[in-house]
Order: structure tokens, then sequence, then C-alpha cells
């Protein structure tokens, strides 16, 4: 059975656990495991723009022994350009390499890659759906910080709609116990109703917020997303909720703040320096994450 990673619903806390403690023991011991996928190579084939993922994956695969075939802009510099369809892209990479990372505009573009393909697909992003491995390394963020996820409250800001890291945070999220989140963005980016049916079969509670003020001062993670502009024509503005220095001053010295970035204004540049704020240590957990979800990818996650 291929080992894909293609949404966030896959997964079980068990399956959770064991992906967050081999991140760990990457992390602690990344030594042991430099040689573990050595003679593979691995294709990143990128339809949208990406730094963090793109080269965080890359950098996964040469951290582990293994090689890197690479289409950064694959809109425009890949034959998809001449019409092929990514099915058919897929057809041909899967000659090539032993898997495939693939970011692509189109919601069902994992689905589909892993419908045709004989090696294993990694889901780096599909259009305003889902962004499964962002939100595992989201969670492993939380539970290395906090210790346990059960019992989590997390206040969730801004682009609920196209906020695809959102969408994938939700269901890890609905894995765990005595879970509380709450929504807080502008009238026109309000979760979907369909994620908040689905945390009520959950009996996960959601409460719409429409300030900072409706939002509990002993938040555990306040998770901030920018407005996405590039999933719909117009202008909305800019975002309202900004998180600032003010702000953060409200809230819990145990609230940590998150991001998937890149930001755009919506967390103020004067809390980077508060020890709350952990984007860029959650960007950096990253790394951990995707080699461990490569060496899974691979049945190499035991190391003798």
């Amino acid at each position: 059975m291929l080992r894909h990673v293609l949404s966030a619903g896959q997964y079980t806390r068990q399956s959770l656990e064991e992906l967050f403690d081999l991140a760990s023991n990457i992390k602690a011991n990344p030594e042991k495991y430099s040689k573990s996928i050595e003679g593979k190579i691995v294709a990143t084939m990128f339809y949208e723009p990406s730094t963090r993922t793109r080269l965080s994956f890359e950098t996964a695969v040469l951290r582990l022994g293994g090689q890197v075939i690479s289409t950064e802009n694959a809109s425009s510099n890949s034959s998809v350009k001449k019409g092929e369809t990514l099915k058919d892209t897929v057809r041909v990479l899967q000659n090539y390499a032993d898997a495939i990372v693939i970011r692509h505009s189109d919601v069902n573009s994992a689905t589909d890659a892993a419908s045709v393909s004989r090696v294993p697909i990694l889901n780096a992003g599909s259009g305003k759906g889902e962004h499964p491995t962002q939100a595992l390394l989201d969670m492993y963020t939380i539970r290395e910080k906090r210790g346990k996820i059960d019992g989590v409250k997390v206040a969730i800001l801004g682009d609920l709609v196209y906020g695809r890291t959102i969408h994938s945070l939700i269901k890890l999220l609905a894995l765990y116990n005595d879970v509380e989140i709450y929504g807080l963005s502008k009238k026109d980016f309000m979760l979907p109703q369909e994620y908040i049916d689905f945390l009520k079969e959950k009996n996960i509670n959601y409460t719409i917020c429409n300030s900072f003020n409706d939002i509990p001062k002993d938040i555990d993670v306040m998770y901030h997303t920018r407005i996405q502009q590039e999933r719909f024509e117009g202008d909305f503005g800019k975002e309202e909720y900004i998180i600032n220095k003010e702000v953060l001053s409200n809230f819990s010295e145990n609230t940590i703040v998150l991001h998937p970035l890149p930001r755009t204004g919506e967390i103020s540049e004067d809390i980077d320096d508060d020890p709350r704020a952990l984007y860029f240590e959650q960007a950096g957990n990253g790394l951990y994450i995707r080699m461990g979800l490569l060496l899974q990818a691979f049945n190499k996650e035991v190391v003798e």
C-alpha cells in the first residue's frame, strides 16, 4: 500500500502521535537519519509559489541522503503550458522519481495525482482545500510547547474561507478530547458551514467571535492567517484583526501565536521578540515533520 499524504482527514490520533514521536527523534538525533533514503529521488512539482513548504521538503530529502528534481513554477515552466494534464505529468514523473511532492491550485489535485501514481504523492497544498503537511507541523508545535493537545483552546483568525491550513488543522484538532475553537474574522472570511458542521459532529465547541474581547484571555493558541488574495477576484481590504503588542498584552503568558506564513500585516513585527511568538520556530519544525513523512513514505522510519 502506497503511503500517500493527501488529506489531514486520513490521520488517526495514533498515527499522528507516531509521526510526532518520529519528528522529535529526528530533531534530537539528525545524524542517525542522514543516509535513510540514500538512492531515492524525490520530485517537487509546485504549480503555485512557495518558500517554506518547497524548500523544507527539498532540505528534508537532502538531510535524509536523497536527491531532488524540481520545477519551481510548474504552471509556466512545465508541459502544463502546452496543455498537459496533471495526471499525465504524474504518469511521466513516476518513471523518474520515487516520490512526488505537489502543490496545485485545484482542490482535487492530490487525489487526482494519487489515482494514477505508483509512487507516493505528498500534498503540499491543494487550492483552497487543504494543506495537510502544514497542519501536521502546526499540531506538532502545539504539542511540543504545551506538552499535550487534549483540552487545547485555539483561536483561528483571518481568512477562514480560503485558508487551507485552517481546514486541515480543524480535521487534526478534532482527533483530540475537550478541544475548543474560537473563530475571529471579517464577515466575508468566516469559517464555511461545512467545517462548522464537521466540528459539531465531532462534539467540538466552535464559537464565532466579533472581536479580540470575545476570545478567552487564557487561550492556548492564536493561529492567524493572511487573506488569500490569490483565491478570489476583487479587494476585500486589509485585515481588521491584527495581533500586536497591545493586543497580546491582554492574553496569558502561556498563549502562543502561530502563523503558517507569509504574513502580510496581520501580525505586527513588534511582537517578534515576545517568547509567545512562535511562527518562525513553527516554520523550522516543518523540516522535521517533512523528514518524518518522507521516511514513512519510504517505510524507513525505524533506524537500526
